[in-house]
């Protein structure tokens, strides 16, 4: 823990040039592949194998799946045995999986395919905030969250605009994408060095500290407003926008990838700032005007018309994420001492991870059921739920 704390002194504020930070971030360029970077090939995908609108959203819930149940096993395994143990195996995984979607022609097997691809992602969503809850604490803490939301969200917008060109050249193009995630191994093997959490304890005596942390009314509170956003994210706005911009007004794969690449752009332009932002409003308050935000992108979408229109309701989106995402990280890295800190963010992996699978599905029944605008009206009742869980569950939060 030292010696991140004097490469943090010796940088002043430029975390960006803290070289576990810069590792740390490549981790999260990797892991927001798997879903940006396919879905403006959704239209081409659906041509290819002959299934519906419904189905292609299983692309997204059989990969998101197994974070679900594996989450919280490979949190303990990173407490336990390190952050790197777990971390390389997965991203090698995640690349050799994801590869070889490129040459499935059956539907089934590609979807098994993406299934073990999910599982080799399972862990990187988590482990990339678990080490910063490591290296980092109070201020520098939310400014490094706020910068890895940027970077995160610099690559959903890159990936969709270079998954959207890929797929003009053929549906299976954005799946090569994935083997960057073997050089980015090499990178985590040769070069990050994590501080140690304390000396192992108890198994049992473990998992009473994890269960302690976990039972808090304001981490509860974060966990289901974490649900509730990756339905917003995967189910309306990943998932359907790409429908709607193809079936309703015409656009292209790769117009497709600049709409949502410009929601991640004011991501990136938003995100920086949560420090800045923190040390002038609570963080419940910040979480209710993102979630405002995204009850209002939600409610245009459906009305707009024309497709370069539908920037605002995108660049609306991007900043909801821009303060929602990395708010929810900040305070939860700071819920829980190092040895219990992958577990417990891992609990959080999984928590997302319900919400990235069940937001598919359910907007899925909610458009068999009212079409297209209620695939979006779902997503601004969930953003309505959230506002309603912080204003009458949650408590003061402190970072």
């Amino acid at each position: 823990m030292q010696k991140g704390k004097a490469k943090q002194e010796s940088s002043g504020d430029k975390l960006y040039l803290h070289k576990q930070l810069q590792i740390i971030f490549s981790v999260t360029l990797i892991a927001v592949m798997g879903v940006a970077s396919i879905t403006p090939a959704f239209p081409l995908i659906k041509d290819a194998f002959d299934i519906n609108n419904h189905q292609i959203g299983y692309l997204i819930t059989v990969f998101t799946l197994p974070g679900i149940f594996l989450n919280p096993v490979l949190g303990i395994l990173a407490d336990r045995y390190g952050r790197k143990t777990v971390l390389v195996p997965s991203l090698f995984l995640f690349a050799l999986s994801g590869v070889a979607c490129a040459f499935i022609r059956n539907y089934e097997i590609l979807l098994v395919f993406r299934f073990f691809q999910g599982v080799g992602a399972a862990s990187l969503g988590a482990l990339n905030v678990t080490l910063i809850g490591d290296f980092y604490q109070g201020r520098q803490r939310a400014v490094a969250m706020g910068t890895n939301a940027s970077v995160l969200s610099i690559g959903t917008a890159a990936y969709p605009a270079i998954g959207g060109a890929m797929a003009m050249f053929g549906w299976y193009f954005p799946f090569l994408l994935p083997a960057l995630a073997l050089p980015v191994g090499l990178f985590v093997i040769f070069s990050l060095n994590p501080p140690k959490p304390p000396p192992g304890q108890p198994f049992w005596k473990y998992l009473k500290g994890v269960s302690g942390y976990l039972k808090n009314r304001n981490v509860i509170t974060l966990f289901l407003i974490s649900v509730f956003t990756f339905i917003i994210l995967y189910g309306s706005y990943l998932t359907y926008l790409p429908l709607l911009l193809n079936e309703k007004l015409g656009a292209a794969p790769y117009q497709i990838g600049i709409i949502l690449s410009f929601g991640s752009i004011t991501t990136a332009l938003t995100s920086p700032y949560l420090g800045r932002l923190s040390e002038r409003f609570s963080y419940k308050a910040l979480l209710i005007f993102a979630n405002t935000l995204y009850i209002l992108s939600m409610l245009i979408i459906p009305l707009v018309g024309l497709k370069w229109l539908m920037l605002i309701p995108s660049g609306i989106f991007g900043v909801a994420m821009g303060i929602n995402i990395p708010a929810i990280q900040t305070l939860l890295a700071g819920s829980a001492p190092m040895q219990y800190r992958a577990a417990f963010m891992s609990v959080n992996g999984s928590v997302l991870r319900l919400g990235q699978t069940i937001g598919p599905v359910l907007t899925g029944m909610v458009y068999v059921m009212a079409g297209m605008t209620g695939a979006f009206y779902t997503g601004a009742a969930s953003a309505l739920i959230i506002i309603i869980l912080l204003i009458f569950l949650a408590g003061k939060f402190t970072d």
